[in-house]
This record gives structure tokens, C-alpha cells and sequence, in this order.
């Protein structure tokens, strides 16, 4: 025969305890027998004879030699504790300081962003790796930053960004010293130039040249706006002014490169016709052309790309995100108005970006190149990113960038010819005849803001910049280098930051190593114990220990002293009752615990309890017997129950108790639920409850069965007589109960004819059954509430109190003002048909017509004056009524009679007489209050539907025009109708048509101006207006259509333009230093300061 498969289907699972439990109940049986316990007895009961367990999944109980599943296989782990994943463990001790340090000294250090200020990073990381200007920065006098705060903390941050060994340096200094707000979102355009100005106020405070004109320097240039006459020739006046720029504000929209751009700042605009010019050397207007004429450039050349642009049609702003080209190089020679011998080229240094489609927010970075490594970085806050030789990085995936183009610049005609298929065709080329480079070109959806740095000319010694600025040579600083640069206070300042950082670094290296080698150290421990504690063989001396302390010892990475009092029994020793919470232990294992951990109390090999043997063995004895006993008395109770009883001496017990008794199964001993057995039929006065009184059913029972159920009752309450009370078979039940329940019994008789003389003396009305109303003849108004209450009443087959309704004179008098004594509700509306008047809407109407019969009879039986009663009258046109009365008249055109066809009395025209009149003005009033409390709703939904087309289903429509009428009801079926595309919005009844056309353009993507809104036929324009003033309610139903006039936009730009003005972004840096006016005082009140 083959090898056969071992079966392993039942690997992992607990054994049956049938077998065992069997074996211990004759143990317990001879022990107690023989009053004497055997070696065996003990080593079966103990389970002692069990194998050492070697692979099921958990820790088995039954199983005192057992010690699987304390700890995770050798690569396994757990959620807590000393199984933990070391580097969870590692993570639970903070970051890693050594995290954030820079990798080389190399690589630039990031700024923080406090919230929203990426605008000021981005800026300040231009002007940092600008190195002309952070020279002039680092040049000025420690005296001049002690008096200009601004200077100080500008110093103290350029020089942590160049010696700080941390990958990112906090700005927070520096913004507090401007006073922004970090919460805020503000232009880096704007912030450039505001900051411009400000450092040209404090430098102007220093006595080194190199520092104090260092903003001019760099960033200004001159230019002119020039007029000229075109029949003349000569220019205006003002055109000789040159005035200072910093940077060149260039058009985007419509222009594709920086090359158009510069074209259109340059471009020449003819002034004819209206706008002529008025020439002073002609004495009158002649046409003329206005240009912008550059005078100097400076050394850094910012551009700025105007890429926000206002929309009037809807009073926000929109950024424009089409590509826009600009060259590695430009040269500016022939964009210059004076002629300079040596060319004007500039080599690009750095491109700010703003990411995002919204005007009013994103997020702002910079790519900028090193200029002793020629190598461009990424500056996104605090992370700094390495892109190469190329600004976007080489085979960059950023969307918004296209790959870069291939340029041919000619130095001497400066015509520069885009070689990507887009410029003249190849035949149409001319090869240029002096020195040709080829420039790259790049594109960018996002750039912001291009900066590029005149480059030294071959053979010049001068420059528009003094030579200890950006003619520095390009080499790499080394250490000395950076020193020498540096202020020695702050250079001082930075190295004690870097002892600290370095100190800190080491602190935590330390603390996660000696954390690294407690954890395997503990785990070696805990495994190598456990692989000890089995105990192989009978002879072998062992220890008994907790389970609860052994788990939490090899789980726990600091783990307690030995507890073992949990096992231990009163007389200090093993019971048998607990060998479910205990594990047998070597006396190896044992002694490497106790040595270490220490505590106890020792519980060894011969400690096993002797007397909580016998105790255990008397109680499984008990235990049986009482299982025996009940099955017993179980036939009695069945027989019982079938009403079979034994020709004996019998006792009443509750039927329910027993019948719950009967149902337990697996009962060794009395428990909670044997308590009681009589407590439900002993009535308050001791006695025999009445059985037709609730919850008393009963049962006779045997003797025997009642002294087996009393006794397990007193067993589990000892002191409860009451629950076991003793009824014999001829008890007699409690007068007093009986009398109370007979009087009851009769109450309710009486009650039952009342409701029925009710429903017989009023039929149609207990039926709903219409009236019909003939003229001449009296009839009564009655609140149409109380009837729907009386109804109720009168139908109900329950035990009802007739206190619910109130009296009619109560009732009526609450129909009366006080005031004018007239009726506060108008009278219901008729209606003709089939040849019958009828109250038209009877189930809706505030008040019901009735006869002048049941008037009377209610009066009769609810409390009611006949005198006081609201009459009604119904005559033909004509008649004469006597008297105050209201006359109100009745047409057949002002009835809904869909359903029906008018003949006879239909065609004549009714009037009703009502007494006492309708109270129009207290009416009034009393609906003027009522429409003001609906309108002050909050958190309440209304639907809105979007209609595609010029007309709405007819649905949708019915549904809108149902909810002009608030007090309509609405059938089930259009409550069930579908509207196709509809939601419904939470609002308010303070609410704003702006609000809601808000959140039917998040919901639909439906631009607030392309909103046709509509509730029924009725057009809701505006936006200003809140639904209270327009009558919208709760429960609503309105209509929308897209106009699709205006151009779709993203929602974002809405809701960013709308957050900003609510933080009141249009103040941009009023209230910090950057603002002209505290500037120029912070200025004057620095220069009163000695030097």
C-alpha cells in the first residue's frame, strides 16, 4: 500500500473534553467514595499526563503543558507590545532629527510655510541665491542690523540658509518682523516690489557702499514713456524723463512667448483722430505715436507675466494658464533705446510658479539655478529638489511644462527663428553670417515671474554693477570662502544651532539604539525561556505559574514581577478549579524567571490543594444529583401543565414561571431565573390574585413538584418569602381584587355602549361621510381637529378614557377673538355636486359643517351650550337675511368640479350667512405671524430640479406651483414622483439667493450667472435677497435652466475669490511693515537712533 496522507483538518483545534470530562466525574466520584486521592487521580485531574503541545494555532486551556500561540512565528508580529514592528516601535520615539539634515552643503535648505507663505519663500529664495545680493546682505554693519530689525532677521535667515546643516530653516522670524499674516494668501509680485522698497528705506542707513545701494544695483533700470509727432518730429517734454523699474510688467494673454511679450510692452501706438496729441512746436493736435522706450537695464532682469486678468462681466479675476515660451538666453541689445558696444545678454536664473487654476490662491515655487554649479533646484517650502542642467528637470513629467525647443540666436541681428515646426519653413531660412548659438527655449501653463542675470561680458572690465557683485567668479565657495562672507556674530549664531542640531541628532540615535537592543534582547529572552518551559518527562520537577502573568510577560516589553496569587487557593495552595489559568514550568524555565523577575508566591509539583479536591469532588456530586432530581420533576411539571396531575395533595404556581423552568436546559445548579415561582399570581394584599387579572395565570402543580420548586427558589433567595408564597388548590381569590376588577369590568361595558351610542346617533360623521347642505335650513361649524379626535375616539375598539376631547364649550370659545368677539376662522368652501351642495374639501378644511341633530346631541354629551353655537346658513340669491351676518357668495366657476357634471341648482348662484361674523382683521393678523414663525426656519431642505430645455416636465412644474400653497396636501403619488436630475439643499431661511445658486452650481455645474431659477412660473432674479423674502419654505420645490450665455468656469475660483474677501485679502499688506505708511515710520523713527 501507497503512503497515506496524514489528515491534518483538524490541525489547530481543541480536542473534545466529552471524554475527559467523563473521566474526571469518576475520579470525583471514587475520591469521594473512598475519601482518598491517588498519584493518578492527580496527574488525571491536573491534567499533568497531557503531551507538550507543539503547533496549534492558539493557547489551549485544557492544556497545561501548552505554550503555543504566547508569541507571533519567528517573522511575525503583532499590533502592541514587544511583538510589535520595530520600526513602529522606532516611530513611537518622535521623528528623526537626522531626518531633516541637508545632504550636502551643496544642496539648498528649504523655508518653512507658517500657512500661506509660500508667496515670501519663493522670493526669498530668488534673492538668496541671487549671490551679489546675498554678499551685500552679509556686508552690512552688525550696528546698522541692531537698529533695522528687518536687516537682522533678512541676515540672521540668508545666513542659516548657508551654513545651517539642517534641510530647511524656519521663516517665522522673519514674517513676524514684517508683520504678515500667515493665514493669508497674498501676491509674490506685489511682495517683491513692497519688500524692494522697504530694503532701500533700511539700507539707506548703511555706510558700505557695496550694501547700501545693493537693491539698485541689482534690479533697477531706467524707462521712458516717449511721445513723438509725426509731422514735426519732436518728442514731448516728458519724454526725456526716465523713471526707475524693477522689474517689467509683460502682457500674456494672446502672446505665446516672452519674445511677443517684449514686442508688445515695446510696440509703438499711433495716437490719431480723437486721441491726436497736441504738439507744442505746432501750436496744435497732430497725430503722434506713444512707445516705451528702455533707457538701462540692470543686472537682474525680473519679468512679470500678467497672468491674472479682470473679467467685468463677472467682477472677478481669472488666471490665464496657456503655455508661454522664454529662451535659456536673451539677448537685449536690440531692445535697448542707447547703444552700448558690448552686448546685452542674459542668461536665465530663475522662474517662480504659480500652481493652480485660481486667481486668488494656490501655491507658489521656484526653480532656480545655482550659479557657481550652473545646477537648477525646486524650492517648494521645505523641500528642495535636485532638476539638473535643465529648470524643469530632465524628461520631466510636469504637465504644465513642454519639452524644451531648440532656438537659433544670431549675436549680431538678434532674429531668433523657433526650430519646432512652428516658425517659416526651412527654404525660407537665411544661415546667419556671424557667431550662431543655439539657445534653448522652455514652456511653461504656469510660470509667474522670469528672472535673468546680465552675463559678464568676454574682455570688460566694467559693469552696470560694481566687480565685487555679480562678477564674481563662478566657483564653487568653499568653507573659508563661506566665513569670510559671513558676519562672525552670525556665523557664531549658526554653528551654535548646528552643535545643537548635531547634539540633538546623537541623543536620539542614541535613545533608538539602546530602545533597538532592549527589544531583542527581550525577544531572545522570551523565546529562549518558552523553548525551555515544556516539562519532558513524569519524574522532572516543575513549577506551576499564571497564565494571565506569562502572557503579559512575553507580550509586554517591560514586563511585570511574578504574580501568581490569581492560581493560589485559600489554603495557599494549586486548586483544581483553576488548572484552566495555569501552565506547568520546567524547573529551568522556572529558575530564569524567578531569578530576574522575582515574586510569587512558589507554587511547585506537590502544591496541589487536597481539600478543594474534595470540595470539587462534592460539587460535581450535588451537580448530579440535582440534574437527576429535575429531570424527575420535569415529567411532573410536563404532566402538569397537560393538566395531568397526580390524584394528590395540590398548589397553585405561576403557569409563565414554569413554563420558562421547563425550557432551561443544561442547569447544574438553581440559578437567577428559579426565583419567584408564585410572585405573579399573590396579589398586593397576600392573597390569591384573580385569574382574569393581567399576568396572573396559574397552574396546579404536586406536592412534590411544589417542594423541589421551593426549595431551589429559597436556595437562590433565601429571603424571599413573598416570591414563595404557598396557594393550596382551594384558595380563594382576593375580594378586594375581584371587587376592582368587576368595577372595571363594568366601566368598560359602559364605556363600549357609549362609543356605540355615538357612532349611531352621528353615522355619517363617524363614517366621513359628506353632508349635504340644503338653503334655508340651519347648520353648525365645528373645528374640523375635534371631530378627527371625537372619531378617533368613538371608533377605537380599546380601553380609551372619554377625558381626551375637550368640551365644546372650550372649543368654540377658543373659534372667538376676544377682541371683537367674532369668528377667527373663515368658513369652508361649497361645492355643487350632482345636483347636491356639499362642503368641498371636508378632510382639509379648518372647519366642519354639521346638522343642527348633531349639534344638539354633542352639546348633550360633551359639554356644550346649544345658544353659543357657530351657525351657518345657505340661501339663494335674492332672499332677505336679517340680522349681522356675513354674506358670502358662491359661483360654480370658482369650483374644482373636475369629476363632475353641472345641472339643476348648479347653475344658480348661493350665498352662506355666517353668525357670528368672520374677524378679518385679528385673521389677519393671526396669518401674519404665522407666515412670519414659517419663514424663520433653519437646517430644512428644499428640492431643486435641473430642467435641460426651455419648459419642465409637467411633473416638476405641478410639484413648483404645489408648494406656493404651504397648507396643501400633497397626494401620495407625487410625494413618490421622481424628478429626474433633482437635490435637495439644506438652507436656511436667512439664507441668500447668491448662497443657493452656490450650491446649485456645486450640485449641477451650473455657473451662478447662467441660473434661471424659477418656483412655479414665477422668475427669481436677484441674488441678494434671502428665501424668507421670498416666500420659499421648507419642503420647497424649484426649478432651474442653464442659460449657457456665460463661459463655464471652475467653482474653485468662486469660492477662493469669495474666502479672500471675506479675510479681506483687498487691504493686500496694509497693516504690516511692507505698507508705504508704516514703512516711512519705521524708517524715520530708525535714523533718530545714534549711530
Amino acid at each position: 500500500m501507497g503512503h497515506q496522507r496524514p489528515n491534518t483538518r483538524s490541525k489547530g483545534k481543541r480536542n473534545r473534553t466529552d471524554d475527559c470530562a467523563d473521566v474526571a466525574a469518576e475520579i470525583y466520584r471514587n475520591v469521594l467514595s473512598t475519601r482518598q486521592v491517588t498519584k493518578d487521580d492527580v496527574n488525571q485531574l491536573y491534567m499533568i499526563w497531557k503531551p507538550a503541545c507543539q503547533g496549534c494555532r492558539v493557547n489551549n486551556k485544557d492544556n497545561p503543558n501548552c505554550f503555543c500561540g504566547l508569541i507571533p512565528p519567528q517573522n511575525g508580529n503583532r499590533k502592541s507590545g514587544l511583538w510589535q514592528k520595530t520600526s513602529e516601535v522606532v516611530n513611537a520615539l518622535g521623528s528623526d532629527p537626522s531626518d531633516d539634515c541637508r545632504a550636502s552643503p551643496e544642496t539648498p535648505a528649504g523655508l518653512t510655510n507658517l500657512g500661506a507663505t509660500c508667496y515670501a519663500n519663493s522670493i526669498l529664495q530668488c534673492l538668496y541665491m541671487n549671490k551679489s545680493f546675498r554678499e551685500g546682505v552679509f556686508s552690512i554693519e552688525p550696528d546698522v542690523l541692531k537698529q533695522q530689525p528687518v536687516l537682522d532677521q533678512l541676515a540672521r535667515l540668508f545666513a542659516k540658509l548657508h551654513l545651517y546643516k539642517m534641510a530647511f530653516v524656519d521663516s517665522a522670524p522673519f514674517i513676524q518682523t514684517l508683520e504678515l499674516d500667515n493665514g493669508v494668501q497674498q501676491d509674490s509680485h506685489e511682495f517683491l516690489t513692497l519688500l524692494f522698497s522697504l530694503l532701500e528705506q533700511c539700507l539707506s542707513r548703511s555706510s558700505v557702499l557695496k550694501a547700501r545701494t545693493i537693491v539698485q544695483d541689482l534690479f533697477r533700470g531706467g524707462v521712458s514713456h516717449v511721445t513723438r509727432c509725426s509731422k514735426c518730429g519732436n518728442e514731448s517734454e516728458a519724454s526725456s524723463k526716465i523713471e526707475d523699474f524693477y522689474e517689467l510688467e509683460l502682457n500674456v494673454k494672446g502672446l505665446k512667448s516672452l519674445d511677443d511679450s517684449l514686442d508688445d510692452y515695446l510696440s509703438v501706438e499711433e495716437l490719431q483722430g480723437d486721441n491726436q496729441y497736441y504738439c507744442d512746436s505746432c501750436a496744435t493736435r497732430v497725430d503722434a505715436t506713444r512707445s516705451i522706450k528702455l533707457r538701462s537695464l540692470p543686472a537682474v532682469l525680473n519679468f512679470q507675466l500678467k497672468r491674472c486678468i479682470f473679467l467685468p462681466n463677472t467682477t472677478t479675476r481669472k488666471k490665464i494658464s496657456s503655455a508661454f515660451c522664454f529662451p535659456e538666453e536673451l539677448n537685449m541689445t536690440r531692445r535697448i533705446s542707447e547703444h552700448f558696444q558690448s552686448e546685452l545678454i542674459y542668461d536665465l536664473s530663475a522662474i517662480l510658479i504659480h500652481k493652480g487654476s485660481a486667481a486668488n490662491s494656490g501655491h507658489y515655487v521656484a526653480h532656480i539655478k545655482n550659479e557657481n554649479t550652473q545646477q537648477w533646484w525646486e524650492f517648494d517650502d521645505e523641500h528642495v529638489s535636485n532638476l539638473g542642467c535643465q529648470p524643469f528637470g530632465k524628461g520631466s513629467s510636469h504637465s504644465a511644462v513642454k519639452p524644451s525647443q531648440t532656438v537659433q540666436l544670431d549675436h549680431s541681428s538678434s532674429d531668433v527663428i523657433i526650430e519646432n515646426g512652428n516658425g517659416p519653413d526651412a527654404g525660407e531660412r537665411e544661415a546667419s553670417k556671424t557667431d550662431v548659438t543655439e539657445v534653448k527655449t522652455f514652456s511653461s501653463c504656469d510660470a509667474y515671474m522670469l528672472m535673468y542675470v546680465l552675463r559678464r561680458p568676454k574682455n570688460c572690465d566694467k559693469m552696470p554693477i560694481d566687480s565685487s557683485g555679480y562678477i564674481a567668479e563662478k566657483e564653487a565657495c568653499t568653507s573659508s570662502e563661506v566665513e569670510s562672507h559671513l558676519p562672525p556674530h552670525l556665523y557664531e549664531e549658526v554653528e551654535k544651532l548646528n552643535d545643537s542640531y548635531v547634539d540633538s541628532c546623537e541623543q536620539y540615535k542614541m535613545k533608538k539604539e539602546s530602545e533597538v537592543n532592549c527589544l531583542t534582547e527581550r525577544r531572545l529572552e522570551v523565546r529562549s525561556i518558552l523553548s525551555k518551559a515544556a516539562v519532558q518527562s513524569p519524574e522532572e520537577f516543575y513549577f506551576w505559574i499564571s497564565m494571565d502573568w506569562l502572557r503579559q510577560w512575553a507580550d509586554n516589553i517591560v514586563p511585570s514581577i511574578i504574580d501568581n496569587s490569581s492560581i493560589q487557593c485559600i489554603h495557599g495552595k494549586v486548586p483544581v478549579s483553576k488548572i484552566g489559568s495555569m501552565k506547568r514550568l520546567s524547573s529551568e524555565a522556572w529558575t530564569m524567571l524567578f531569578s530576574k523577575y522575582g515574586g510569587g508566591p512558589v507554587l511547585a509539583k506537590d502544591d496541589y490543594c487536597i481539600d478543594c479536591l474534595f470540595r470539587e469532588a462534592q460539587s460535581m456530586a450535588l451537580a448530579d444529583n440535582y440534574r437527576d432530581r429535575r429531570t424527575l420533576m420535569k415529567e411532573l411539571a410536563e404532566a402538569a401543565l397537560a393538566g395531568d396531575c397526580v390524584d394528590e395533595k395540590l398548589y397553585y404556581i405561576s403557569k409563565p414561571w414554569l413554563q420558562q423552568w421547563l425550557r432551561r436546559k443544561n442547569v447544574d445548579s438553581p440559578c437567577e431565573a428559579d426565583a419567584g415561582p408564585t410572585a405573579s399570581i399573590r396579589c398586593p394584599h397576600g392573597q390569591l390574585m384573580p385569574q382574569q387579572a393581567s399576568g396572573a395565570r396559574r397552574v396546579l402543580i404536586p406536592e412534590t413538584l411544589w417542594n423541589f420548586t421551593r426549595e431551589i427558589a429559597m436556595a437562590v433567595k433565601p429571603d424571599d418569602s413573598v416570591g414563595c408564597s404557598t396557594f393550596f388548590s382551594d384558595s380563594e381569590p382576593c375580594t378586594q381584587c375581584s371587587i376592582q376588577l368587576s368595577e372595571v369590568a363594568c366601566f368598560e361595558d359602559t364605556l363600549r355602549e357609549f362609543k356605540l351610542k355615538q357612532r349611531h346617533s352621528h353615522e355619517k360623521l363617524a363614517m366621513g361621510k359628506a353632508i349635504p347642505i340644503l338653503p334655508g335650513i340651519r347648520y353648525y361649524l365645528l373645528p374640523s381637529s375635534w371631530l378627527s379626535k371625537w372619531k378617533s375616539y368613538s371608533n377605537a375598539s380599546g380601553k380609551s378614557a372619554p377625558a381626551e376631547l375637550e368640551t365644546l364649550n372650550d372649543v368654540i370659545g377658543f373659534l372667538i377673538c376676544e377682541k371683537h368677539s367674532r369668528l377667527l376662522e373663515r368658513p369652508p368652501d361649497l361645492a355643487c355636486k350632482r345636483g347636491s351642495i356639499l362642503q368641498k374639501s371636508p378632510a382639509t378644511d379648518t372647519l366642519t359643517i354639521i346638522t343642527d341633530n348633531d349639534w344638539k346631541l354633542f352639546c348633550e354629551d360633551w359639554g356644550g351650550t346649544e345658544a353659543k353655537g357657530i351657525t351657518a346658513e345657505i340661501d339663494c340669491l335674492g332672499n332677505d337675511f336679517l340680522g349681522f351676518s356675513e354674506d358670502m357668495e358662491i359661483f360654480e366657476e370658482h369650483m374644482n368640479l373636475n369629476d363632475e357634471t353641472i345641472v339643476g341648482p348648479e347653475s344658480r348662484k348661493f350665498i352662506i350667512k355666517i353668525s357670528p361674523e368672520v374677524c378679518e382683521e385679528c385673521i389677519a393678523e393671526r396669518k401674519s405671524c404665522e407666515l412670519k414663525r414659517k419663514l424663520n426656519y433653519s437646517d430644512e431642505d428644499i428640492c431643486v430640479c435641473f430642467v435641460r430645455g426651455k419648459e419642465p416636465p409637467k411633473s416638476v412644474l405641478e410639484a413648483s406651483v404645489n408648494s406656493l400653497e404651504p397648507n396643501r396636501r400633497t397626494s401620495k403619488r407625487s410625494r413618490k414622483t421622481a424628478f429626474g436630475n433633482s437635490v435637495k439643499l439644506n438652507v436656511s431661511g436667512s439664507t441668500s439667493v447668491y448662497q443657493l445658486k452656490m450650491m446649485i452650481w456645486e450640485a449641477f455645474g451650473i455657473i451662478k450667472e447662467n441660473q434661471v431659477l424659477h418656483k412655479g412660473s414665477l422668475v427669481i432674479d436677484g441674488e441678494s435677497a434671502c428665501l424668507a423674502d421670498l416666500n420659499i419654505f421648507p419642503g420647497d420645490v424649484l426649478w432651474v435652466t442653464d442659460s449657457e450665455i456665460h463661459e463655464h468656469r471652475d467653482i474653485a475660483d468662486e469660492l477662493s475669490s469669495q474666502k479672500m474677501e471675506e479675510r479681506k485679502t483687498e487691504e493686500g499688506f496694509r497693516g504690516t511693515l511692507l505698507s508705504s505708511s508704516l514703512s516711512s515710520q519705521f524708517v524715520s523713527e530708525a535714523s533718530a537712533c545714534p549711530n
